[in-house]
C-alpha cells in the first residue's frame, strides 16, 4: 500500500540539498546533485543557486518558478529506503 505523504515544509540548503518535512512527521535532507548532473531543460535553471533557493511548496510538493517539481511520495520513499529520515519530535 502506498503511504500518501505531502511535503509541508521545505528549506534549501547548501550544495543543492533540500531539507523536507513530510505530513506524517518525518523529515530528511535530499541531495539533488544527481538530478542536476542528469540535466534537462526543466532542471537546468536549478543549477543557479539563487534560482534553486526559490523553492516553494505547491499542492504538497517542492516546486520552482519554472514549473519543475518533485513528487513527495518518491522523495519520502527515497529518503526512507536510504535511512535518511528522522521523526519530528513535535509531530
Amino acid at each position: 500500500m502506498i503511504e500518501i505523504v505531502k511535503v509541508v515544509e521545505v528549506r534549501p540548503l547548501d550544495d543543492r540539498r533540500l531539507w523536507l518535512r513530510f505530513s506524517n512527521g518525518w523529515q530528511g535532507v535530499r541531495d539533488l546533485s544527481d538530478l542536476l548532473t542528469e540535466g534537462g531543460e526543466m532542471v537546468e535553471p536549478l543549477r543557479d543557486p539563487a534560482f534553486f533557493n526559490r523553492v516553494f511548496i505547491s499542492c504538497g510538493v517542492p516546486s520552482w518558478p519554472n514549473g519543475f517539481d518533485l513528487d513527495a511520495i518518491n522523495l519520502y520513499r527515497e529518503l526512507r529506503d536510504a535511512g535518511l529520515l528522522t521523526q519530528d519530535a513535535a509531530a
